[in-house]
């Protein structure tokens, strides 16, 4: 039996589960400030003999466990959240192997182990909501370097269109400052469910997600791309991001057919919480 905890700025999934994903119970909790939401989250744990535990939380994060704040969300823009140690707080509760990455990368390494990715050695995971961040298995294992990669803060061409100074706190028209839920709101004054018909909406923003998929490509090389998230519900998207695919590779290099190659996730929206059922069975791994 293992606990997974998909941590997000707007709410945090709470489930138990086994280490072949499938999900016994579970339990959604408001993100609101941390003594509050934490204390629902060790509730909901305390009845089950759980042998290990995986977080996968909003960031950055500290993933360097020879750093005195492993295991801390650090740098966020949520600022009670800021420099808060989540994994030493767990381990104080349970005290059991705790695995610890980015929401991200647990929905790529859950993509990845039974989802649109299953039997691939690479995927990319991107969520475009409320943030934008992208996970990535490469060889099989998470990629994880200086730190974890922060995908949605790379810089993009704007649109000739696009007069919207951007809404990021720290780059302002990064890609996420341009292309998430909340630049999306503020630029055209609805919320993006509110727009499906607007097809201006829909090209400025497939023209944002092409333009970072495309660096991705041809940086990582990765097997297959999967796109989560609720920007992502608007399903208008996609055929829009291939034509831009396209267009900017200009056959550069060889894809598969894109509407196979660039896809929605294969677990839904479970693909974190799943994801994090597999970082606590790794860490029960290393454990033993």
């Amino acid at each position: 039996m293992l606990g997974a905890i998909e941590a997000g700025g707007t709410k945090f999934i709470c489930a138990v589960g086994d280490e072949k994903g499938q999900l016994y119970d579970r339990l959604k909790i408001p993100t609101t400030i941390p003594e509050e939401t934490i204390s629902k989250v060790i509730e909901f744990f305390k009845p089950y003999k759980l042998k290990a535990m995986g977080v996968g939380s909003f960031g950055p994060i500290d993933l360097n466990r020879e750093s005195p704040t492993y295991g801390y969300i650090t740098s966020t823009p949520k600022t009670s959240w800021g420099n808060y140690p989540i994994v030493p707080i767990l381990k104080e509760a349970f005290s059991l192997p705790i695995g610890f990455n980015t929401d991200v990368n647990a929905a790529a390494l859950g993509e990845v182990t039974y989802g649109a990715a299953k039997g691939l050695n690479s995927c990319l995971y991107m969520t475009i909501g409320t943030g934008i961040g992208a996970g990535a298995v490469v060889q099989g294992a998470l990629l994880q370097g200086l730190s974890h990669p922060e995908m949605g803060h790379i810089l993009v061409k704007r649109h000739p269109m696009d007069q919207y100074p951007g809404k990021c706190p720290y780059h302002h028209d990064c890609l996420e400052g341009l292309a998430a839920g909340p630049a999306i709101e503020e630029r055209w004054g609805r919320k993006g469910v509110q727009l499906n018909e607007c097809q201006e909406v829909w090209d400025m923003e497939g023209y944002y997600i092409a333009q970072a998929l495309m660096q991705y490509i041809l940086i990582l090389s990765p097997s297959k791309i999967i796109l989560g998230g609720g920007v992502m519900h608007q399903k208008q998207l996609f055929p829009i991001i291939y034509k831009y695919v396209q267009e900017l590779l200009n056959n550069y290099i060889s894809l598969p057919e894109l509407s196979h190659y660039i896809v929605g996730p294969g677990l839904g929206n479970d693909a974190g919480i799943i994801g994090s059922l597999m970082l606590g069975q790794q860490a029960l791994e290393k454990a033993n």
